[in-house]
């Protein structure tokens, strides 16, 4: 297993290669983030953004949405995968919004939690980004990368990645330390085409050591 020194080094190269990363959901709001996050389950980014310019105009925020028609909510986001159950999501996540939360976006993980399609992580995304509270969203990319670099076994659990993760990375940098993983999973070391032979991070992963050996 990779030691703390060695992963702190390792998210050293990480951010001399994606100094400027950051979320690339476009959002103007911290409700839209919300959406946008809930909407990208099992989605792009760039997907995501494709088609939220056109549900944001129509429904800028919670108490607009609130009253939308599921239909009229589908047609917009129709291009993205599993629209039919995000729109209700969607709704629901609103209508929570507004009854139980006076219109504000609740800054606590479990209240965000008890919102239809928001998770951990979207919840850790949303905290983070719209407000600035620390937190580590393990998306597929931020697991992939903690695996392979063998900072947590092949069969730990997202939970525990994001535990893993809490426990060597300063809380200070937890929110840039995400974006930076998400960057490299992405970008880099992508899942079925890394960038294994050319990758200043190979004297530290198993993974890409054992393919430039074959």
């Amino acid at each position: 297993m990779l030691s703390k020194k060695r992963f702190t080094e390792v998210l050293d190269i990480i951010a001399d290669m994606f100094p400027e990363a950051h979320g690339e959901l476009t959002s103007d709001t911290p409700f839209q983030l919300l959406i946008a996050v809930i909407l990208s389950a099992q989605a792009t980014d760039k997907g995501v953004n494709k088609a939220t310019p056109a549900l944001f105009a129509a429904y800028p925020d919670s108490k607009s949405l609130a009253q939308a028609a599921v239909s009229d909510v589908e047609r917009l986001i129709k291009t993205i995968g599993l629209y039919r159950s995000k729109a209700k999501n969607i709704i629901r996540t609103a209508i929570m919004i507004e009854e139980d939360f006076g219109g504000q976006i609740p800054k606590d993980k479990a209240l965000l939690q008890t919102l239809p399609g928001v998770g951990r992580k979207t919840a850790n995304v949303v905290l983070g980004d719209a407000f600035g509270i620390p937190g580590i969203a393990v998306d597929t990319h931020v697991e992939r990368i903690s695996k392979r670099l063998q900072l947590v076994k092949q069969s730990a659990t997202v939970t525990e990645v994001e535990e893993k993760l809490m426990k060597v990375v300063p809380e200070e940098e937890w929110i840039t330390t995400h974006h930076r993983l998400i960057f490299f999973g992405r970008y880099h070391c992508t899942a079925r085409a890394p960038k294994c032979t050319a990758c200043p991070v190979l004297p530290y992963c198993h993974f890409g050591g054992k393919l430039s050996s074959k």
